[in-house]
């Protein structure tokens, strides 16, 4: 791991210096996010056009910040990786999340809603009339590779703010696990207005579902982290950040009924998979 932590650090800023750019680099994108966050604030939700915004406000701030801090753009990560850890990038939400709501279905009575999802899945395709048919041939087939690339757009843009630049500058002087633990609370705390003010949640208690997301997405950072150090990569963190929204938000919470303590155990708020 330490040769690609090298990797990593190389052409970044050192020292007093990697501490400036990263100064730079909260300040942009708490500029970036701001108007955002206004308008999401002011509606007390956030649309699809003002999610996609702010998912890239921390890639124009990073971009921002390498094009002030002439740090080589390609420093970010954008070489392909090795195929492993594409695949690992892929799979891991499926198999960190397909346990949690099994085993929901089988002791929540009425939690595993298949009729609804099918309904509204294969509605958005026009083939209501078929809506078993119209969803296992063709709308589960398009979320899982078609879904998944074009959420990759939007992924990307945080992923380039955390993993491209945040992660490297920190392991200069945290080491892996703080890097890891800082770059975490950061990517947990900025999402916490639309999960404060707005709809960004489940309907569960504010409190108990801030502290369910940020065990989560803390994990995930280490997760994310070591795909990046490991694979000199940026994409595999956009892959799996991209699976994550959605095998989660488009497939197993649409599935699952909020019945019982369901919505408590399951989705980004919950407590089971933390």
């Amino acid at each position: 791991m330490i040769l690609f932590k090298r990797r990593l650090q190389d052409g970044m800023d050192g020292g007093s210096d990697s501490i400036f750019t990263l100064l730079l680099f909260f300040a942009l994108l708490s500029l970036f996010s701001s108007a955002a966050y206004a308008l999401v604030l002011q509606i007390h939700h956030e649309t699809a056009p003002l999610s996609r915004f702010l998912m890239w406000c921390p890639g124009g701030a990073a971009l921002a910040t390498c094009l002030l801090r002439q740090i080589p753009l390609r420093r970010l990560g954008w070489q392909w990786p090795a195929w492993q850890y594409t695949y690992m990038g892929y799979l891991l939400p499926l198999i960190y999340a397909a346990p949690v709501y099994l085993l929901t279905w089988a002791t929540v009575t009425g939690s595993f809603a298949p009729r609804a999802f099918c309904l509204a899945v294969a509605g958005q395709y026009g083939l209501a009339r078929w809506p078993i048919s119209g969803t296992m041939g063709v709308a589960l087939p398009l979320m899982f590779t078609i879904n998944v690339v074009s959420t990759m757009t939007w992924a990307l843009g945080e992923e380039l703010g955390w993993r491209g630049l945040m992660l490297p500058l920190l392991l200069d002087r945290m080491g892996f696990r703080g890097a890891c633990l800082i770059s975490g609370t950061v990517w947990a705390l900025w999402h916490y207005p639309g999960l404060l003010w707005a709809d960004y949640n489940a309907g569960t208690d504010v409190r108990y579902a801030l502290a369910c997301f940020t065990v989560m997405v803390i994990a995930m950072a280490f997760v994310s982290g070591y795909l990046r150090v490991q694979s000199g990569s940026i994409w595999p963190s956009v892959l799996l950040h991209a699976s994550h929204n959605t095998f989660i938000q488009g497939f197993f919470d649409p599935l699952t009924a909020p019945t019982g303590w369901a919505k408590y155990i399951t989705s980004e708020f919950g407590a089971v998979w933390r």
